[in-house]
């Protein structure tokens, strides 16, 4: 590769990370005690609150959904994660949400 077009792309790559960051995955809403609600939020639902899940896999074997979310700055890094666990029926066995973001650092803790 020419050491000029390597420079060129060096520096486009810091500009991006130095002003919009760079992001993983998809955006999606922090959620509430109303928004999810175990014995009663069923996979359908989930899917219209936070869209396809990033993640499955099995906890004790039960299904689990998980979807995450990073933004990454120069000097700083902000992450969420929601990971959901299902009964035999689809619906909210359990559910865990941790995030760094400011807003659900405030409203969390």
């Amino acid at each position: 590769m020419h050491p000029r077009r390597l420079i060129n792309i060096l520096l486009i790559a810091t500009l991006v990370a130095g002003c919009g960051g760079l992001k993983f995955g998809s955006d999606f809403p922090s959620p509430t005690k109303d928004l999810l609600a175990v014995g009663k939020t069923t996979k359908a639902d989930l899917l219209r609150f936070f869209g396809e899940p990033h993640q499955v896999g099995l906890d004790t074997g039960d299904p689990t959904w998980g979807w995450t979310y990073v933004q990454a700055f120069a000097n700083r890094e902000f992450t969420k994660q929601l990971t959901v666990r299902f009964d035999d029926k689809g619906v909210v066995k359990s559910y865990s949400f941790v995030s760094s973001f400011p807003e659900d650092m405030a409203r969390l803790k």
